[in-house]
Formats: C-alpha cells, sequence, structure tokens
C-alpha cells in the first residue's frame, strides 16, 4: 500500500486518535537504516517541485497541524530543505490581528493560497479556528460548529480552482511532547522556543484531542484529504510526509510544457554565434 492510502483519514471515518500508534515507522527500524529512502523522496520533490512550476497549470496547498512541540517547524525544514525557494513559500497563522478579526475566519487564509505553478506550507493553518478556538471557548459553539462546513466549502472552491490540497495531522504522545519540552529546557539553542503556554496548555490535552478528532473526522474528504502522520520520531514524520508529497504529485502525470520558440532556429543562432566568437 502506498503513504497516500496508508495514512489518509477516509471521507466519512469517525477518528479516534488513541487507536494510532505515534511511533509507528513501518518497516524501518532506525533513521540510519531509513536514511537511502529519505534522500530518494527528497530528491524527487525537488523534481517534481520544479515539474509544477514549469506545467504551470496547478498549484499546491500544504497545511501542518500539530500540538505544541508536535513538528511543523521541522517538517517546513525538511521539506522547504528539498525544494526551490523561489517557488515554495511558508505562512504562519498567529493570534489574528484587529484588521483580521475585522473579516471572516477565512478572508486571511484565502489571502495566502498559492499562485499556480507555486507550493505554499501553512503552519497552522484555517483550522485553528475549530481547534483553539473551540478549546478556549473563543466564539460560541453555534458559531465554531458552522465552520466545518464552511471549511469544506473554502477548500472545495480552491480544488475547483486547481488547487492541490493535502492536510497533515502530525500525531504526538502526551509523553515525546514533555521529552521535547525537556530538549528544549537544557538546549540553549532551543530556549528561545519555549513559553509558560507549552505546559499550561497540557491541561488541555484531552480537549484538544477531541477537537482534533472532529476536524479530521469531518473535514477529510476525497478532494482535500487529512493524512495522520505518526510523529514521535521525528526522521519518519519527515519522511512520510514528503512521501506522501510525491506519491500524490507522481500521480498527477505532469509533463514539461512545449518551448514556445522555434528551437532549431535557435539552435542555429547560437552555432552562428559560437562559430563568430573570438
Amino acid at each position: 500500500m502506498n503513504y497516500v492510502e496508508r495514512f489518509k483519514v477516509p471521507h466519512g471515518t469517525t477518528v479516534k486518535l488513541v487507536d494510532i500508534d505515534p511511533g509507528f515507522t513501518n518497516h524501518h527500524e532506525s533513521h540510519k537504516e531509513a536514511a537511502k529512502d529519505i534522500e530518494h523522496y527528497r530528491q524527487k520533490l525537488r523534481e517534481l517541485q520544479e515539474l509544477l512550476y514549469a506545467d504551470g497549470r496547478r498549484s499546491l496547498l500544504i497545511c501542518l497541524q500539530a500540538l505544541d512541540a508536535g513538528g511543523k517547524d521541522g517538517t517546513i525544514s525538511h521539506i522547504l530543505g528539498s525544494m526551490n525557494p523561489q517557488g515554495c513559500k511558508v505562512v504562519g497563522f498567529k493570534q489574528p490581528s484587529a484588521e483580521e478579526l475585522a473579516h471572516d475566519f477565512l478572508w486571511r487564509i484565502h489571502r495566502a493560497v498559492p499562485a499556480r505553478g507555486g507550493v505554499t506550507i501553512f503552519n497552522r493553518s484555517h483550522y485553528e479556528d475549530v481547534l483553539i478556538a473551540r478549546v478556549h471557548n473563543l466564539v460560541p459553539k453555534e458559531i465554531w460548529s458552522r465552520r466545518y462546513d464552511r471549511i469544506n466549502a473554502f477548500e472545495s472552491g480552491l480544488v475547483e480552482d486547481d488547487t492541490h490540497i493535502l492536510k497533515f495531522y502530525l500525531h504526538m504522545s502526551k509523553k515525546e511532547q514533555l521529552k521535547r519540552f525537556k530538549d528544549r529546557l537544557d538546549d540553549p539553542a532551543k530556549q528561545w522556543k519555549i513559553s509558560e503556554a507549552d505546559y499550561t496548555e497540557r491541561i488541555y490535552w484531552d480537549d484538544y484531542t477531541a477537537a482534533y478528532e472532529d476536524a479530521l473526522s469531518r473535514c477529510s474528504t476525497d478532494h482535500a484529504p487529512w493524512f495522520i502522520i505518526p510523529a514521535d520520531h521525528k526522521w519518519f514524520r519527515n519522511f512520510a510526509v514528503a512521501r506522501i508529497v510525491v506519491e500524490h504529485l507522481e500521480a498527477l502525470k505532469m509533463t514539461f510544457p512545449l518551448p514556445s520558440v522555434d528551437i532549431e532556429h535557435i539552435r542555429k543562432e547560437y552555432h552562428s554565434a559560437k562559430k563568430h566568437s573570438p
């Protein structure tokens, strides 16, 4: 089974995260053992992104969601490190600004979607409005509960305009999160990432789990699927996301466009210039 099918949340599925092992690594036993495959998919990512850009008819939107320390930044670094940054950008969604709050919740999202030929990675996304907004009662239930259908309609419209959407939930255990927080405390190069919210938010673990389960269940569609990625092992997380993106892009059967100029004429001009060059 390919990774798209293995980790995709089928449309209509009721997700229970407790049934999914965040430490899963498939047949790979270690990062070292998987290194060759990881490098293969890194190279394929770069080739397919160039083809997507040259083809120019489609765009790709990658949405990353996770609890604190779940690995969004690390995944972005892995994906971007495999792509040409000229055709790829990252957009992070933090607390909305006053201007953004003056519009509907999807306004700031729509402005950030990729143009044809481009790849955009969302670090957090429009799903924050059915996650943190729900857990912390930022808006009444009658408001956030209607947003699932609005999100599905929004994504459907993007797909109709040739934006391909891949959404990844980086599934980490509570034990692994605490370990990563400790790593931040002990590493001066990571201490800048620490906030008091890292620990205070842990009391909402079950609430976030329920919120994610609803979002994954209600908003994984055939045209904009969710993937649940085991994320306790950073190397497997990066590998799985890269492989899914590769498999999806390969399935598009893209080809390089035909040249817009007369190649034989240009070739003759080249040889003539070369002949008369000093």
